[in-house]
């Protein structure tokens, strides 16, 4: 069961900081070179020892890893290459016992091509029952061209064509994302009760909350119309209004169908959509309260090392959030996006869509310290926190990996002109001074290679430097429970101390100031500092964020 909450406490999930475990990067217990249920189990301490409050783990379904777990098979089961449900409910017990709550991955969007459904679809040729439990439809211009203009992330058209139990070419299917990934149809009721089911199979088996993959592509406009997309057009959603195939009005039926199940259950059980839409105000509608709980905040993870920037982000998802009374949430990397420490080091700072970013030169050091100083940041917002796994360790982007081990299908569908993911998604180091570094038996290579310069990156080579990173993260965990105004989660008000500069009060005892000018920011009568980023003097350096005590 979930650890249980103390009498009239605040829901769990309105402050959590959460940490997204990678599954297949994180601990491999078996020597195979990939992470596992296991592997994570047995780093169950490292977890609680920096001081999150609960692990958000990606999908660890039997799948073809098409799309690195994202094309799932069978959604009530383990892949065997990660572990069993019995190693699930021992990590879920283990998690629970330790106080740690667990999130796990819902893919709902699509399936595997291998999955049981589509393989019978494939079977039953045009017409068939199966069918209508995804989107085949006759092709355009005699069936040769696709049924419409939509486009897949990951590049290219989201239409296959499929040869028919016949041997002929027939009919198209849809894929917004990889071809190996086809999309359900969310009209057919069949697909609704078979997602309903799922939901209460990882709620009764302990989950604490379901994160909802690609949650605005639930619906699309029937019959398909045409989207408008220019040749060569990217999947850039965040500017998308009144689309044809993403955040449709009709996804909000699903949502709140999975709220009614999920409000039957005990322990605060947390529905997160990742929902890219043009702008929070969108956003908060997957979030009103008959809805999901929490949404991803892509406008702040993809905003760039601006003030001016920064701060309409962080504005922009208050306001929007307040009149629905959920929770923002702020995150700086993930699974799909490139690190952040690479990406601020960059001169174009934001992060681009889907693995699209634009290679440029980066200066890491420079990345480094305001990846430090956007930490301080975003663990002093009201609200949640989401940290990527080895974020804590001040991990750069891998943007040199062989082309031969490249794995994401965003180097394929793109011709390969974009590298895609697997840069953010090589395995943790943690401990040693070569490859593997702990991740798996020493003389096993990852699944993805690490780089050598790593070695100072390690778990054991942080641990007990004062000034690491790892240190710099385990300290803020702390105080974040500690210090009034983050303990109770006071409200932010804006302090003016300049161009440049990001400073805020929560509650009457806490401030945050970050400079992001080129200036030293004096601190005389800001309060005591009780935490930097980066080592300072009397003035707050650039590039730095300090935490003070107030009042």
């Amino acid at each position: 069961m979930p650890p249980p909450d103390l009498e009239g406490r605040r829901p769990w999930w309105r402050t959590a900081v959460v940490y997204e475990v990678y599954v297949r990067s994180f601990a491999d217990s078996d020597g195979d070179g990939v992470g596992d249920v296991d592997g994570l189990r047995s780093r169950l301490p490292y977890l609680t020892d920096l001081g999150v409050d609960a692990l958000w783990v990606t999908p660890w379904y039997p799948s073809p890893m098409a799309d690195g777990g994202y094309d799932v098979s069978d959604h009530r089961d383990i892949d065997p290459r990660l572990g069993t449900l019995a190693d699930v409910d021992a990590l879920l017990a283990e998690a629970h016992a330790v106080g740690l709550r667990v999130i796990v991955d819902l893919v709902a969007n699509h399936t595997s091509a291998e999955h049981p459904w589509f393989r019978a679809a494939l079977a039953g040729g045009p017409g068939a029952p199966e069918r209508a439990r995804y989107f085949f439809r006759d092709g355009r211009d005699g069936g040769t061209a696709p049924p419409n203009d939509w486009i897949s992330a990951f590049g290219g058209p989201a239409w296959t064509r499929v040869r028919e139990p016949d041997g002929a070419m027939g009919q198209w299917y849809l894929h917004l994302f990889a071809p190996e990934q086809p999309d359900l149809d969310w009209d057919d009721e069949v697909v609704r009760e078979e997602f309903d089911g799922t939901v209460r199979f990882w709620l009764d088996r302990g989950v604490d909350g379901i994160r909802v993959d690609a949650a605005p592509a639930l619906a699309k406009v029937p019959g398909l119309p045409d989207a408008g997309h220019a040749p060569g057009a990217l999947f850039e959603s965040s500017a998308w209004v009144d689309n044809p195939h993403w955040d449709r009005d009709e996804v909000h039926d699903v949502f709140r169908r999975w709220r009614a199940i999920s409000d039957g259950y005990d322990g605060d059980r947390v529905f997160v959509s990742e929902a890219v839409v043009a702008g929070p105000e969108r956003l908060a509608r997957y979030v009103r309260p008959d809805e999901l709980h929490t949404s991803f905040n892509f406008d702040y993870l993809r905003a760039a090392w601006d003030a001016d920037g920064l701060r309409a982000a962080i504005d922009g998802t208050l306001s929007a959030l307040a009149p629905v009374g959920a929770p923002p949430t702020w995150v700086l990397s993930s699974h799909d996006e490139t690190r952040h420490v690479t990406r601020f080091g960059r001169e174009a700072s934001g992060a681009g869509t889907m693995g699209f970013d634009a290679a440029s030169p980066t200066d890491l050091a420079l990345g480094l310290r305001r990846a430090r100083a956007a930490a301080l940041l975003t663990l002093a917002l009201p609200g949640s926190a989401y940290l990527y796994q080895g974020e804590e360790l001040g991990l750069p982007e891998v943007d040199d990996l062989p082309e031969d081990v490249l794995q994401d299908p965003t180097w394929e569908r793109s011709g390969h002109t974009a590298r895609g993911r697997d840069g953010c998604r090589v395995p943790l180091p943690w401990s040693g001074d070569r490859p593997p570094f702990g991740f798996t038996a020493d003389g096993v290579r990852p699944w993805l290679p690490q780089p050598e310069s790593w070695r100072e990156l390690t778990v054991a080579a942080q641990r007990d430097d004062p000034a690491s990173t790892l240190s710099l993260y385990r300290n803020a965990l702390r105080l974040r429970r500690a210090l009034p105004g983050l303990a109770d989660d006071g409200p932010l008000t804006w302090r003016d101390l300049g161009d440049g500069v990001l400073a805020f009060d929560r509650g009457s005892r806490f401030r945050c100031i970050v400079n992001l000018s080129d200036r030293p920011v004096p601190l005389a009568g800001q309060g005591e500092p009780v935490l930097t980023s980066s080592p300072g003097t009397a003035d707050l350096p650039t590039d730095t964020a300090v935490w003070l005590r107030t009042g």
